[in-house]
């Protein structure tokens, strides 16, 4: 079965977000798609095979399933169109645990449908906010919940996002699927190569998943795209997630839905024997 590792939000080799892509030629069993992920290592390894019309895809950390994961579905849909098995010209259909999901290619863009997950504040004398601001070591402005058990943390400033230094043995302990810091992007430093019209900027963590800082966050910007909508009026943002490896994400806002744009390259094709 062929094996691909993708760079996924990136127009160039080892920026954005690794992930491993298995193109299976049928189903197979759960605790191989674990053992494997467990192998490969990265923050998510993606497994799809034919369904119908369109495509079965599953994801795994290195250590447990999850529901949804955008940077995986990017580098599936371009492992997908680089290898043939989909003609460029043709959208391609997933059937995921959050249902189906469509990738469409734009030029040398890739553009993810998937579904809204707006997040809903923590009242202010919840227990879980004196354990957050001391496993983060700042101070929100707002802290709310999605659907897919993310915290999302508003703090004020770019520089605070970028130089933060959880405590990762503490955020392991809060009962969240992962955390996320966002704030908007004024004042924002990068190289000149990631210079940008961002609108705001993030990182994201996932102890709890066996990811202590994942590079590019596709399924967190599902919960940043309607707040930061809504907070700047805006259906269409450009988004950039300040992780060392970095990486550009454009976010549109349609109805009960978020629309993902990113770029993907390969760094590595093989078989995988096992």
């Amino acid at each position: 079965m062929k094996l691909l590792q993708i760079d996924a939000f990136s127009d160039r080799p080892y920026q954005g977000n690794p992930a491993a892509v298995c193109l299976l030629d049928r189903a197979v069993e759960e605790t191989w798609m674990q053992s494997v992920a467990a192998e490969m290592n990265l923050s998510e390894t993606a497994f799809l095979h034919r369904e119908g019309r369109g495509f079965r895809l599953r994801w795994f950390t290195p250590t447990t399933e999850v529901d949804l994961c955008g940077h995986a579905t990017l580098a599936a849909a371009h492992a997908l169109w680089e290898t043939g098995r989909v003609r460029e010209s043709q959208d391609i259909s997933f059937y995921s645990r959050s249902g189906d999901l469509s990738a469409h290619r734009q030029q040398s863009w890739i553009e993810l449908d998937f579904p809204a997950s707006p997040v809903v504040q923590r009242p202010p004398n919840d227990p879980i906010l004196p354990k957050l601001e001391a496993a983060l070591g700042v101070i929100p402005l707002f802290v709310g919940e999605s659907v897919l058990h993310y915290l999302l943390v508003e703090v004020a400033t770019a520089a605070e996002v970028q130089t933060l230094d959880p405590d990762f043995g503490q955020l392991a302990q809060l009962p969240c699927q992962g955390v996320i810091v966002t704030s908007r992007s004024q004042g924002l430093m990068l190289d000149r190569a990631r210079q940008g019209d961002y609108d705001f900027i993030s990182r994201f963590f996932a102890p709890q998943m066996g990811i202590n800082e994942d590079p590019v966050t596709g399924s967190a910007h599902c919960c940043l795209g309607p707040y930061w909508g809504r907070k700047l009026k805006k259906m269409q943002l450009l988004a950039y997630q300040a992780s060392p490896r970095g990486g550009i994400i454009r976010v549109r806002r349609e109805a009960e839905r978020v629309v993902l744009g990113g770029q993907a390259v390969t760094v590595l094709e093989g078989t995988l024997l096992g």
